[in-house]
C-alpha cells in the first residue's frame, strides 16, 4: 500500500488555509505519497465513519488562492479515551499534518504519544494559524492569516472612517484578538484612527468598562478641540478576557450564560457592548455626540489571502515536507523573514502548566510608542481648560492618567 499523509484543520478559519493545504498536498504528491484530506478535524479523525477525500493535483491547484477552508473545520478537542489507531493503520499514514492554533498543536502531540505507545510510528507537523498573531513564533514571523485579515479590516475601517468624516459622526469598532491586540492595533494604526484600545495598554492598571469609555471620550473631546467633529475608535475584544463577570455584567447587556455561569460573549456584538457603555457615559454629561458600533469579526476570517500570505503559506507547506524528510516530528513549522523554514517545539514555548504563552503587543516598542505619541488623539495637560467646556471633570480624561502611565 502506498504511504500516505493526512491533513486536517482545527479551530476557526484564517485566510491562507487553502494555500497551506494546496502547498503541502502538491509537494507530497510530487514525491509519490497519497494525500488524504480529513473533514471536521479531530472529530472526523476518530469517527467510526470519517469523511475524507483524496486530494489530487487538479483539486489542489484550484483552491490555493481561495479564502476559507476546503476541508471542513471543527473545534472538537478529543479526550485520550477517544483515540484509536484505526484510520492510521488502515490508510498506512506516515504523517499527520495539522493546521490550527496552540490547542490543535497540543492535541497532535498527545496523539503522537498515544500512537508511539501503541507501536505505531507516525510523524506529526503542525502549521500554526490565527488571525490574532498571538502564537509565540520567532521574532519577525507572523502567523499566517494575520496580514490578510488585517488588510480586509483596514479596507473596512478606512471606509468607516470616510463615513465618519462625511456624516460628522463617530464609530466604535471591535476587532478579534483573544488576549492580544495585534489585529486591532494593526488595523487602527494603518487606518489612522485617533483612538486604539488593546489589552496590553493596561499594563499598569486594571481594565474596566469605565476606563475604556473614558479613553474614547478623551479622543472625542480632543478632536472637538482640534475642530474635528468626527472620528473612530477601535477596541480589541481581548479586553474582555481581563474583566471579571461582575464588570462585564455592569455594562447592562443581556447575556446568555455557559454551564459555569460565565457570560457567553460570542453571542453578542462586542462593538455594541462597547458602544453602549460609551454612550451612557457621554449622555451623563448631556453631550449630543452620537457613536455607532461596527463589528470586525467573522467577516475577516474567510477572505482571500493577500500576496504576503500566499507566499508565506506556500513556504510553510514546502517547509512541512522539508521537516518531514529531516525526521522532525511533534513540532510546528516556522518560516523566518529570510524564507528559511525550521521546527519550533511546543515544549520550548509552553509554561509550567503546558499552556502556550501568547505573544502580546509590546507597548514599549518604538513602533507602538510612535503610534501612541504621534497618531492618536487624546487629552493632555495642556488641553484641560478647553476640555472643561465639555467635561467639568476633564482631568479624569487625561490619557496617561486613565492608564496610570504618569
Amino acid at each position: 500500500m502506498r504511504d500516505s499523509i493526512v491533513i486536517l484543520c482545527g479551530g476557526g478559519p484564517a485566510p491562507g488555509i487553502n494555500t497551506v493545504i494546496s502547498s503541502v498536498g502538491k509537494v507530497f504528491l510530487r514525491n509519490g505519497y497519497r494525500v488524504i484530506g480529513m473533514h471536521e478535524g479531530y472529530k472526523g479523525l476518530f469517527s467510526e465513519t470519517p469523511e475524507t477525500q483524496d486530494l489530487d493535483f487538479p483539486f489542489l491547484d484550484g483552491i490555493f488562492s481561495k479564502g476559507g477552508s476546503s476541508l471542513k473545520m471543527s473545534r472538537f478537542k478529543p479526550k485520550d479515551s477517544d483515540f484509536n489507531t484505526n484510520f492510521f493503520v488502515k490508510n498506512n499514514v506516515k504523517l499527520l499534518v495539522t493546521i490550527g492554533g496552540d490547542d490543535t498543536a497540543s492535541t497532535a502531540n498527545r496523539i503522537s504519544k498515544y500512537l508511539e505507545d501503541n507501536q505505531i510510528s507516525i510523524s506529526n507537523i503542525h502549521v500554526p494559524k490565527t488571525i490574532d498573531n498571538d502564537l509565540p513564533l520567532p521574532i519577525g514571523s507572523p502567523t499566517f492569516g494575520f496580514h490578510s485579515a488585517k488588510n480586509e479590516g483596514v479596507r473596512i475601517a478606512t471606509t468607516v472612517y470616510e463615513d465618519a468624516r462625511t456624516s460628522q459622526n463617530w464609530f466604535v469598532l471591535s476587532a478579534m484578538g483573544r488576549e492580544a491586540g495585534h489585529l486591532a492595533f494593526g488595523i487602527g494604526a494603518s487606518a489612522h484612527f485617533p483612538m486604539i484600545i488593546i489589552p496590553e495598554m493596561f499594563n499598569k492598571t486594571n481594565i474596566s468598562a469605565e476606563k475604556i469609555a473614558n479613553l474614547v471620550i478623551s479622543s472625542i473631546i480632543k478632536r472637538r478641540i482640534l475642530g474635528l467633529n468626527y472620528g473612530a475608535a477601535i477596541i480589541s475584544e481581548g479586553v474582555f478576557h481581563f474583566m471579571d463577570t461582575k464588570e462585564i455584567e455592569s455594562t447592562g447587556i443581556n447575556f446568555t450564560y455557559d454551564a459555569h455561569g460565565h457570560p457567553e460573549l460570542f453571542n453578542v456584538s462586542k462593538s455594541h457592548v462597547f458602544n453602549m457603555f460609551i454612550q451612557r457615559k457621554i449622555k451623563s454629561y448631556n453631550l449630543n455626540i452620537g457613536t455607532r458600533p461596527v463589528e470586525l469579526g467573522f467577516g475577516l476570517r474567510c477572505c482571500p489571502p493577500v500576496a504576503y500570505d500566499l507566499d508565506l503559506c506556500t513556504m510553510l507547506g514546502n517547509g512541512v515536507y522539508k521537516l518531514f524528510k529531516a525526521g522532525q516530528s511533534k513540532c510546528m513549522v516556522t518560516v523566518d523573514p529570510k524564507g528559511d523554514s525550521s521546527p519550533l517545539f511546543l515544549k520550548d514555548v509552553e509554561d509550567e502548566n503546558g499552556k502556550v504563552k501568547p505573544r502580546l503587543v509590546d507597548v514599549n516598542s518604538e513602533k507602538v510608542e510612535t503610534v501612541m505619541n504621534n497618531n492618536l488623539h487624546y487629552l493632555c495637560e495642556e488641553d484641560l481648560e478647553a476640555a472643561k467646556a465639555y467635561l467639568p471633570d476633564a482631568e479624569n480624561y487625561l490619557f496617561k492618567k486613565i492608564l496610570n502611565w504618569e
